[in-house]
């Protein structure tokens, strides 16, 4: 046993013991984040502007700070970005997490140094998290690799701006660093194709034992050295014992992923945001992410179907529902206050709160009323691959198709698959049937003949590498939106299509 693993298990029980004793009082721990937070902040101008030196209740917050997206606070973040100092947080950022944007195109979002330790910490106590339930350590002992953005950093008005995976790469801890990879050069290679092929050269002979990046491009990373070896990933990294992932919903790769490694092993889920890591997966026994309370963010929930009201509900922890559906809105020591991160999340526990992403607010079908989500087109696809067990998919995302060239009008699923359903008319019609059973509305407009069952257009093999890539987008953080409400995505990738059925 070397150092790391024997040192880690002592560690992994104190850090254990400190997330008990918060996770065991919810309502408290979010609360003192809360004062804090706006009491560091009474000086700033967002501060001052909102009478944050008025604000003794939690109610007095609601009534005080309004919720907003990106764009709507895009005049604080401008100000933040041409470097002015005490905007929504004292002083200056550490850090611009740069990011892409919908409306307002590239989104930077702020990283102060007090919000630093949200990131790196939260990080490294899921790993911890793990060694403690676990008792396995040995894994830290081996070669690990971190399949994320460049490193390198930019210049904005004097603040240090890159991706997040980049930023954090400068704060792995140096017990890690010796024996983490790629090399700091490859890492800078922008080039996602070439930066795969050198990653690749520098890990295929190394003891790998952890593994992490976002599921698609992991499995990109496993499908070369199979290429090159003609090996399974087991028998090219026999040590290789834990995958480590976030940012997508693993279910669709699941499959894929272990027949590529040829056997399963333990997997850690994450949820990082630049604006804050929110949840990490702390056991492999239990459902959901352990959502963190005490690291420096203070959590608001607004029922999802009240998203787009004038005056939506605001809830804080101790008000939320299990199986409940809510958009996330976050206030942090970034500078962040009443900001809609944009995604919806589910509680499946409340002993202690433990969380699913279900989707984002924004990525939903209702063309006709039916307000499909990504959670229930995920599930749907989940659960007819169980019911043929030959296929394994690549990726998918859906559209509506409101004006087809023949027949009523429906969903079109854009699918990739590594290995295709033996019968795609049967598949569809599964497929429509576990739609049609999660969402009632989508199930009443097939009965009343308003859509039709929906359509599976079959795409060839690395359409969504090569949509990416078109997008400039290949590798790194980036991925696919599941569902969308128009057919932007579904028309520039429907020219990969070789059949529809």
């Amino acid at each position: 046993m070397g150092i790391r693993s024997l040192l880690a298990k002592p560690f992994a029980s104190i850090i254990d013991a400190q997330t008990k004793r918060w996770a065991a009082q919810p309502g408290l721990s979010q609360e003192r984040i809360r004062r804090s937070i706006v009491t560091k902040a009474i000086d700033t101008q967002f501060g001052k502007d909102h009478h944050f030196s008025e604000l003794t209740s939690y109610d007095d917050f609601k009534k005080s700070v309004p919720v907003k997206d990106y764009e709507e606070l895009k005049p604080y973040f401008d100000l933040i970005t041409e470097g002015k100092p005490d905007i929504m947080w004292p002083g200056k950022p550490a850090y611009l997490s740069k990011t892409s944007g919908t409306t307002s195109g590239t989104k930077y979002i702020p990283i102060t140094r007090d919000s630093i330790p949200n990131h790196i910490n939260s990080a490294r106590n899921a790993l911890l998290s793990y060694v403690h339930e676990s008792g396995r350590s040995a894994f830290l002992d081996d070669k690990l690799i971190f399949l994320s953005g460049s490193p390198e950093l930019a210049q904005k008005s004097g603040i240090n701006t890159g991706r997040l995976s980049g930023i954090v790469n400068h704060h792995v801890p140096g017990y890690l660093r010796g024996n983490q990879l790629p090399s700091y050069e490859t890492n800078c290679i922008d080039d996602w194709e070439e930066k795969l092929e050198k990653i690749i050269d520098e890990t295929i002979d190394e003891n790998m034992s952890l593994i992490s990046g976002i599921p698609p491009w992991v499995q990109m990373y496993f499908d070369r050295i199979q290429a090159r070896t003609g090996k399974k990933i087991m028998d090219v990294f026999p040590d290789f014992s834990l995958f480590v992932y976030g940012g997508v919903n693993f279910e669709p790769y699941r499959a894929k992923l272990f027949e590529s490694i040829g056997k399963k092993i333990d997997s850690i889920e994450l949820y990082p945001a630049s604006e804050g890591f929110i949840a990490y997966q702390d056991s492999q026994h239990e459902e959901g992410m352990l959502m963190l309370l005490n690291s420096g963010i203070f959590y608001e929930f607004i029922p999802a179907d009240e998203f787009f009201d004038k005056t939506p509900t605001r809830l804080s922890i101790e008000e939320v529902e299990l199986g409940k559906n809510y958009a996330l809105i976050i206030n942090s020591n970034a500078g962040l206050w009443g900001y809609s991160i944009g995604d919806t999340i589910k509680f499946v526990s409340k002993n202690p709160y433990r969380i699913i992403v279900s989707g984002r607010i924004k990525h939903f079908i209702s063309a006709f009323g039916e307000h499909v989500i990504g959670e229930e087109v995920e599930k749907a696809m989940k659960a007819t691959m169980e019911q043929f067990p030959e296929v394994e998919l690549v990726e998918f995302t859906v559209a509506p198709q409101v004006t087809p060239k023949d027949g009523l009008p429906h969903h079109e699923w854009l699918v990739e698959f590594a290995n295709p359903p033996s019968d795609i008319k049967a598949f569809s019609e599964k497929l429509d049937d576990h739609l049609r059973t999660l969402n009632v509305y989508y199930d009443d407009l097939i009965t009343g003949n308003i859509l039709r069952t929906l359509v599976i257009t079959s795409l060839k093999r690395n359409s969504f590498i090569e949509y990416m890539k078109s997008l400039g987008k290949l590798g790194g953080q980036n991925k696919v939106p599941r569902l969308s409400n128009d057919r932007k995505i579904a028309d520039a990738i429907g020219v990969y299509s070789i059949v529809s059925k």
